[in-house]
């Protein structure tokens, strides 16, 4: 090697350093800032979120980090620890995008916490309450957001047009209560399935959101509606999505039945007769779209019962000149005051518990903003403690303040419609940290959605190894004589000119493989890339990203003509091999960690898996005539694993597994018959998996950690690597001429 070789390689070596450790600092420095927020929020616990959000776990999050870059919220999550942790769950609001972009299953969705529960009807995973006929959606199910209230009212009208019976006469299919989102998503997908029923609401088309503030901006992603198509939009005012809603009512000729209040439920699955202030109806199922404000929460407080005492914001104007207190700590009561300040004469005051609101940023800055504009008062550590005439006294921070005061506006929530539930048989439960749907079936589906995930992931690879064979196939076909020749022969071969790789099809290839292989940071750019956030399932894009570091190199080896002639050009083929060969490391250590149906398993799993698996083989070995070899065979992968034996373990799995698989072939004829063997067979190699999880459990994190900032760090420095070679082809006049 010469001096200018020596260089050229000391160059590649120091730019690779440089992307590595610029890329390990990164990492380093996000984590220790999202460390430091989640500690910050910790504090006066911020970090609990209120309703459905995300639970990652850590042992299967790989740090890709989609997640972050998904949430339409803005920074919900943060990585800690080197993987994804939700950070600012107060503001999480369950979009649960993040877990739709985790390639890896990581991410499930939860409602309550460990430390925060949360009271909500029990019900399946196809919405049906502890009253069998009686289906809850929307709001009062804990899906406030209201794409999440549309998407699950057009289920429940999947799963009951898919169950339908004949209704007798008299009876209509279904009877919804609510004409909020959900009701109204629910009464569409029964027009589009042909199914009759009756839509009754107390109140207003668009039930909660009828009541918010005056151009209030909700609704943060599209969803698509049977009949109508693409409904909402990113962001939507309360005035414009009702006016769509009402368009959409016209368009699919649903008649809502208002001011009909529902006083109670009777009958049984299949004929009920739900009692209304309009008259009886009778259905065959009832839909619950009702929201969970049945009632205004109360302060409690001497002289609530004022007129002047309202729980909602109407009309701002209404207010002005007016000396006006609004009570609330969350989005409600923020935006609130804000839109008084704003909109209206009045003097406002804002009284809330804590240091500080516990809303949405925006709405934090907003405030803050009419705060400084001296338009708003703020009384943090504030309670009311009486309200008079023409004042109100509070508790601010220990001292009793009274201050001028005409109206009240009461912001803090609502209290669940718990005497209508009893009254209707819908049993409550209280949610710590589980995912939604009736206990012992939510993790049935979860498993049957994971499984057919994993099949249609299984599907997509065979695609793209279909695909890569008849790729392959056919650039060796197309050159195979050329190939085949001694570099001496190719020289005075006519077929030279053509496919040496400054030639017209080497040097075709080579522009198509460096597309290809650049293709390749799609999948870094899904995930980091707000504006490409939910296009295509991250699985298959995961799936694209292997496949694509699997032929790159591959296909490279075609476009060099299977020879090495310059120094960057290797450098460049062996900066990709190396890249594609963390790669497959990478998910070859994945696939080590321990799960089952997308989550992972706590080494107390593991363990009581191992002996459940060996206490089922002992029966199968007293069937055997001669079971010694058997014995001494599963005894192999049933002793505990040698200190310091775990990398040697890893990195000699493969071959152990191919011994182990002969190992069973040469004692298949012990059995006496296939069931035997076959059950021995799954066992054997059950245990000898577990047997490895098991030692390799603790260091799996540290592990990964490593490997992704290898992986990213190189696959960074190709880039430079690949253009650092076309400028070098450009310069030598390499072209199709």
């Amino acid at each position: 090697m010469d001096l200018s070789q020596t260089i050229i390689a000391a160059a590649f070596v120091g730019v690779a350093v440089v992307f590595a450790g610029t890329y390990a600092v990164n990492r380093w420095m996000r984590g220790r800032s999202d460390s430091a927020r989640l500690e910050e929020a910790s504090v006066d616990d911020r970090n609990l979120p209120r309703s459905l959000h995300p639970v990652i776990d850590p042992d299967i999050c790989i740090g890709s980090l989609a997640c972050l870059k998904s949430c339409p919220e803005g920074d919900i999550l943060g990585m800690v620890n080197g993987t994804a942790a939700l950070v600012h769950g107060q503001h999480c609001v369950g979009h649960g995008r993040c877990a739709a972009e985790c390639p890896v299953s990581a991410i499930t969705l939860v409602f309550g916490t460990a430390k925060r529960g949360i009271d909500l009807p029990d019900v399946s995973e196809v919405f049906e309450s502890s009253r069998p006929g009686v289906h809850v959606v929307g709001e009062l199910g804990g899906m406030g957001l209201i794409k999440n209230a549309i998407r699950q009212g057009l289920q429940a009208a999947d799963h009951l047009a898919r169950t339908r019976q004949p209704a007798p006469a008299g009876l209509v299919d279904v009877c919804i209560v609510g004409a909020g989102p959900s009701g109204l998503a629910t009464a569409l997908g029964l027009t589009h399935h042909k199914l009759t029923y009756r839509l009754v609401e107390q109140d207003s088309v668009g039930g909660t959101i009828f009541h918010f503030p005056r151009r209030k901006v909700v609704m943060t992603e599209t969803v698509n509606l049977p009949i109508w198509g693409r409904f909402g939009k990113k962001r939507i005012s309360k005035e414009e999505l009702l006016e769509t809603l009402q368009k959409v009512i016209h368009k699919a000729h649903i008649k809502v039945e208002q001011g009909v209040k529902v006083s109670g439920i009777e009958g049984e699955d299949g004929n009920f007769t739900v009692k209304t202030t309009a008259g009886e109806v009778r259905a065959r199922k009832v839909v619950l779209a009702i929201g969970r404000r049945g009632s205004p929460r109360k302060l409690g407080a001497p002289g609530e019962e004022q007129s002047k005492v309202v729980y909602r914001l109407d009309h701002p104007e209404q207010y002005d000149n007016e000396k006006v207190l609004v009570v609330g700590a969350g989005d409600a009561g923020v935006e609130a005051a804000c839109q008084l300040a704003k909109e209206s004469k009045a003097k406002v005051w804002l009284s809330f518990r804590g240091d500080a609101p516990k809303c949405r940023p925006p709405n934090a800055a907003d405030m803050e903003a009419q705060a400084r504009a001296g338009r708003l008062t703020l009384l943090p550590k504030s309670q009311v403690k009486n309200i008079g005439e023409k004042e109100v006294t509070l508790d601010v921070g220990g001292k009793m303040e009274t201050i001028p005061n005409d109206y009240v506006i009461v912001n803090v929530g609502g209290e669940l419609p718990t005497e209508f539930l009893q009254k209707a048989g819908v049993e409550m439960r209280r949610y710590h940290g589980e995912a939604p749907g009736r206990k012992g079936a939510s993790h049935s589906a979860a498993a049957d959605r994971e499984a057919e995930a994993r099949r249609k992931e299984r599907r997509l690879e065979l695609l793209f190894a279909v695909l890569g064979v008849v790729i392959l196939t056919f650039l060796a076909w197309r050159g195979w004589e050329y190939y085949l020749l001694q570099p001496l022969q190719r020289l005075k071969s006519p077929m030279h000119a053509l496919f040496r790789p400054a030639g017209h099809w080497g040097h075709g290839v080579g522009i198509a493989a460096t597309l290809f292989m650049l293709s390749n940071f799609l999948y870094a750019l899904r995930k980091r890339v707000a504006w490409l956030s939910g296009v295509g399932d991250m699985r298959a894009w995961l799936v694209f990203h292997v496949f694509v570091g699997f032929m790159s190199p591959l296909v490279i080896a075609f476009h060099a003509a299977f020879q090495s002639r310059n120094l960057l050009a290797t450098g460049t083929s062996l900066a990709l091999g190396v890249v594609v060969l963390t790669g497959i490391i990478g998910r070859y250590i994945f696939s080590l960690v321990p799960a089952a149906a997308g989550h992972a398993l706590e080494l107390e799993d593991l363990q009581a898996s191992f002996v459940r698996a060996r206490a089922e083989v002992e029966p199968l070995l007293e069937m055997i005539p001669n079971p010694g070899p058997v014995k001494r065979l599963f005894e192999s992968v049933t002793e505990p694993l040698p200190p310091g034996s775990l990398l040697h373990s890893m990195l000699t799995l493969p071959l152990q597994s191919m011994r182990s698989r002969a190992a069973l072939r040469r004692v298949a004829a012990l059995f006496p018959d296939d069931e035997s063997r076959k059950a021995f067979r799954d066992d054997f190699l059950q245990c000898e998996r577990l047997r490895l999880q098991i030692g390799f459990y603790r260091s799996l994190k540290s592990l990964m950690r490593i490997w992704r900032i290898f992986h990213a760090s190189l696959a960074t420095f190709l880039v430079f690597a690949i253009a650092a070679h076309i400028g070098f082809s450009l310069y030598l006049g390499y072209g199709l001429k």
